[in-house]
């Protein structure tokens, strides 16, 4: 083959880099989606709730959480329940909104997937099944599915 073992080893390291970047990616990034979608799910349910009592209770639910938190009117529990159920509305569909908005979903995909394909890479030019050529051309583009990923450098 006659190619340079410095530059094998070169294009080698820069993958390691890569995809210690991508770790770090995905370890910041995936916790976040995961407490963004629970906020969703647990403010939805919230909104749910303070919703139900009144809807399958009628007035003797209201009267029954007024006389127990000694509030002056029955009309004060439907403003407290509906001001609850509109604040706990608004966190589920900002939660939502703040995945969809940054793409995170197929960024995670991307993220993933590329991880895969630069570890096949390095297996590939680590057994020298692979002329260092086309393995940059390969390199370059994966990486290119990634460009919101920092490569990380040997030090860090």
């Amino acid at each position: 083959m006659g190619e340079n073992v410095d530059v094998r080893l070169e294009l080698i390291r820069r993958i390691e880099a890569r995809r210690a970047g991508i770790d770090v990616f995905l370890r910041r990034v995936r916790p976040r989606t995961a407490r963004l979608a629970n906020i969703s799910i647990v403010s939805s349910a919230i909104a749910a709730v303070s919703t139900a009592g009144p809807a399958f209770g009628g007035t003797s639910f209201t009267e029954a959480v007024q006389r127990g938190f000694s509030l002056e009117s029955s009309s004060i529990v439907w403003r407290i329940l509906c001001l609850v159920a509109t604040l706990v509305s608004l966190v589920a569909v900002i939660s939502v909104h703040l995945n969809k908005s940054q793409d995170v979903a197929s960024q995670l995909s991307a993220a993933e997937a590329c991880n895969t394909e630069l570890e096949g890479l390095q297996t590939l030019l680590e057994f020298a099944q692979l002329p260092v050529y086309d393995a940059v051309e390969l390199y370059q583009k994966y990486i290119a599915k990634i460009p919101f990923v920092e490569e990380k450098s040997a030090g860090s």
